[in-house]
């Protein structure tokens, strides 16, 4: 398999892809380090022409490769998965610097992200017997839509692209996708890694902001859009994509609570809610935002989860799980955050600095007890290292409390009472609950969020319906 020396370009070029090569660009722009705050390397911006070539492209390719077999689809993905394997080194120093998160973290999310393909390779959708009598047997089967416009966030810019790639690719789509103008680099040298063993076409990107996004979300040569972001954007693409029956997926916002019950053994759960509260920094789409602790035990979980926030310091170790926050744009929102918890009186029981005279856009993990429900730390999702630690004592009001409408993606329990933590689950407004464990999406099962949180789903089988027209035939028996 191909690495990116012997493709001949540097692992710090970075390319539009457009089928199957390489393309040019007139315009660039650089991201900033968010550990260094100094400018990376020049990322492409793609133009409308590009975009109108690449749906070119992928609408020609599809008509082939729609007509492979699964078994051919499941080959090459695994040749795709081999490329990450293949230049693991490369692409996590292009994922920490864009990302800001340690060597350590960086390399487990390039390795991370192989699993995708290595669970499609196993796992595809076949032909299902609906009904049968002695008049007419009734089969479903998957057709593929077409060409997936793929826009993807900066948070964990491979892992969740390579979901939506792993999808189309599996069921017969063609996929162009957009990385974050924040972190564009890792995902440009994926794909252009990819093509050494996909037909031209197949798999595209092109970089660019915003606008680059609209135009896909209106190109009538893109069939369906697959999105990870805020929830402002998600309804705006939903409009956009309405005024051509797109299909659509949207994964959003998620002020997702985790509820910690009376019976909590204290020495499991502490590190499974450090890592739910405050890995990379609490910028992740799944992380506990809202913590409701019985007031039975409320004292000491308060008192053992600061002493658990010590783990994830202000550091360069390159094993750290913490980091800075990745964007400028969201270390100035969540640092609003604590600046209105400030202004409040809330309880900041620890943390709640911001490191002016470091570089990089570091703020220290920071526990807030007992704000206000009403409070914005508990209204919105502050998408950082900032965690309202609040009590309860009737569970039919912390539910109510848990399950306001922009917290449909995800939420979590913790009790050793299975039977009591099923049936607190289902009472959740969430796609996914997890029990006694930290909250990270798994490649096998379904991942939607309700409500203010998303809109269809991706990620185990069911997910792959979402990137496919269902067929019925219905035949009769002489």
């Amino acid at each position: 398999m191909p690495s990116i020396v012997a493709n001949g370009h540097s692992a710090f070029e970075f390319h539009n892809v457009i089928d199957g090569k390489p393309r040019i660009a007139k315009d660039f722009h650089q991201v900033i380090d968010p550990r260094t705050e100094e400018p990376l390397w020049d990322a492409p911006i793609a133009t409308a022409r590009d975009l109108d070539d690449a749906v070119e492209a992928a609408n020609r390719a599809f008509k082939t490769w729609k007509k492979s077999t699964i078994a051919e689809r499941q080959k090459i993905i695994q040749d795709v998965a081999k490329c990450l394997h293949d230049n693991v080194d490369d692409l996590t120093e292009i994922q920490r610097r864009e990302t800001g998160k340690s060597k350590a973290w960086a390399k487990f999310d390039v390795e991370r992200s192989a699993w995708h393909f290595d669970y499609y390779a196993q796992n595809a959708l076949e032909d299902e017997l609906q009904f049968e009598d002695e008049t007419v047997q009734i089969t479903a089967t998957h057709v593929p839509i077409g060409v997936l416009g793929a826009i993807s966030p900066w948070n964990f810019p491979l892992i969740l692209s390579t979901v939506k790639i792993a999808s189309a690719l599996i069921t017969g789509n063609c996929v162009i996708i957009k990385p974050s103008p924040f972190t564009p680099y890792s995902l440009l040298k994926f794909c252009e890694l990819s093509q050494s063993v996909l037909p031209p076409g197949v798999f595209q990107a092109l970089s660019g902001g915003a606008d680059l996004g609209e135009q896909m979300t209106l190109h009538p040569g893109i069939q369906h859009i697959s999105f990870t972001g805020t929830n402002a954007v998600g309804q705006h693409i939903l409009q956009n994509c309405a005024k051509t029956f797109k299909k659509v997926i949207l994964e959003m916002a998620g002020n997702n609570a985790c509820i910690i019950c009376e019976d909590a053994d204290l020495d499991k759960v502490i590190p499974q809610v450090g890592v739910g509260c405050f890995y990379h920094a609490g910028q992740v789409c799944v992380a506990s935002k809202r913590l409701y602790v019985h007031e039975s035990i409320y004292d000491r979980f308060l008192e053992r989860l600061v002493e658990e926030s010590k783990k994830y310091a202000i550091s360069d170790d390159e094993s750290n799980p913490f980091s800075p926050l990745s964007t400028k744009v969201n270390y100035e929102r969540v640092k609003s955050f604590i600046e209105d918890c400030k202004k409040n009186n809330h309880n900041i029981v620890t943390g709640g600095v911001v490191e002016t005279d470091k570089k990089g856009f570091w703020i220290a993990a920071t526990i807030v007890s007992k704000p206000p429900e009403d409070s914005l730390l508990v209204q919105e999702e502050q998408f950082g290292p900032v965690v309202p630690v609040m009590s309860w004592t009737d569970e039919d009001d912390v539910i109510a409390r848990a399950n306001i409408d922009n917290a449909g993606l995800g939420a979590s329990i913790y009790t050793p009472d299975l039977v009591r933590a099923q049936r607190i689950a289902r009472l959740l407004e969430s796609g996914t609950v997890w029990i006694n464990q930290f909250e990270r999406p798994h490649q096998g099962g379904y991942f939607s969020g309700w409500k203010l949180s998303g809109y269809g789903g991706e990620l185990g089988k069911q997910g792959l319906l979402n990137y496919c027209h269902t067929q019925t035939f219905q035949i009769a028996k002489s």
